[in-house]
C-alpha cells in the first residue's frame, strides 16, 4: 500500500524525529560504555581459566598414571630378578649363569630407569600444583572483577532496558513512515558522519557540528522547507533552528513518558 504523500516539510520532521530518537538511543549506549566489552572479555578470560585448570588437573592425572605405572614396573622387575635369582641357583653351565646375570642387570637397569622418571614426575607434579594454585586465585579475583562489571552492567539496563527497547521500536515506525530512499540515505549519512548526526540544524549560521558557514541564500531555502538540502561538507541534511526546536520539545515529551 502506497504511503500518503506528504510535504517535504513533514518529511523533514520526521527525518529530525527519528534523528532525536536515534541520538537518544546512542545516548543509552553511551552511558554503557564499554563495560558490554568488558564483561565479555572478562567472561572469555575466565573461561580460558578454567580451560587451562580442567587441562591442567588432566595432566596431573596422567602423570600420577605415569607414576603407577613406572611403579608397577619397578615391581615386575623386582619379581623377575628375584625369579632370575632363583633360576641362577639351578643352572648347569656359566653361559646359562651368564645369561640370566644380564636379564637380572636389565631389570635393575628398569627400576633405576622408572625411579629417576618417578623422581621427574614428582617434580613435575610441583610445577603444576604451583600453577594451578596461581590459576586459582588469579581465577577468583577474575570472578570477582566479573561478578562487579556484571552488577554494574545489570544496574545500568535494569534503568534504561525498557526506554532503550521502546525507543528503538518508535526509530522503526518512524522509518515505516518515511519514504525508503530517505530512510536509507539517512542511514548511510548516519554511519558516516561524527556522532551519528544525519539530521542538524543551523546553528549560528553553519551547520550542527561544522564550522563551515552556510551562505544566507541557502539558510533562507532551508528555513522554507520547501526542499531538502544537504551540507556540502559533511552531507549532512539540514533543519531550520525554528522546526528544530519544535521537534525537540515534543521529542522531549515522549522521552519523559518512555524514561
Amino acid at each position: 500500500m502506497a504511503k500518503k504523500e506528504v510535504t517535504v516539510e513533514q518529511k523533514l520532521r520526521a527525518l529530525y524525529d527519528l534523528q532525536l530518537i536515534d541520538s537518544r538511543v546512542d545516548e543509552i549506549r553511551n552511558v554503557r560504555g564499554e563495560l558490554p566489552l568488558e564483561v565479555e572479555d572478562l567472561e572469555d578470560e575466565v573461561a580460558g581459566l578454567n580451560k587451562r585448570l580442567e587441562k591442567l588437573n588432566t595432566d596431573l592425572e596422567n602423570i600420577d598414571d605415569g607414576i603407577k605405572s613406572k611403579k608397577n614396573l619397578i615391581e615386575e622387575a623386582k619379581s623377575l630378578i628375584k625369579k632370575y635369582g632363583e633360576q641362577q641357583k639351578n643352572v648347569r653351565n656359566n653361559r646359562e649363569y651368564n645369561s640370566l646375570s644380564k636379564e637380572i642387570e636389565f631389570q635393575e637397569l628398569e627400576i633405576q630407569l622408572s625411579e629417576k622418571h618417578i623422581k621427574e614426575f614428582k617434580a613435575q607434579i610441583i610445577q603444576k600444583n604451583e600453577i594451578i594454585d596461581q590459576t586459582k586465585e588469579r581465577l577468583t579475583e577474575r570472578n570477582k572483577h566479573l561478578a562487579h562489571k556484571k552488577g554494574e552492567l545489570d544496574a545500568i539496563l535494569a534503568e534504561t532496558e525498557k526506554e532503550e527497547q521502546a525507543l528503538i521500536a518508535k526509530s522503526e515506525d518512524f522509518q515505516n513512515n518515511i519514504e525508503e530512499r530517505l530512510v536509507s540515505a539517512y542511514k548511510r549519512i548516519r554511519k558516516n558522519v561524527k556522532n551519528g548526526l544525519a539530521v542538524v540544524p543551523i546553528e549560528r549560521g553553519a551547520s550542527g557540528g561544522s564550522f563551515f558557514t552556510i551562505p544566507p541564500q541557502v539558510q533562507m531555502e532551508i528555513a522554507s522547507r520547501k526542499k531538502i538540502i544537504t551540507d556540502e561538507h559533511s552531507g549532512r541534511i539540514l533543519v531550520d533552528q525554528a522546526l528544530a526546536q519544535e521537534e525537540k520539545e515534543k521529542m522531549e515529551a515522549l522521552f519523559s513518558k518512555l524514561s
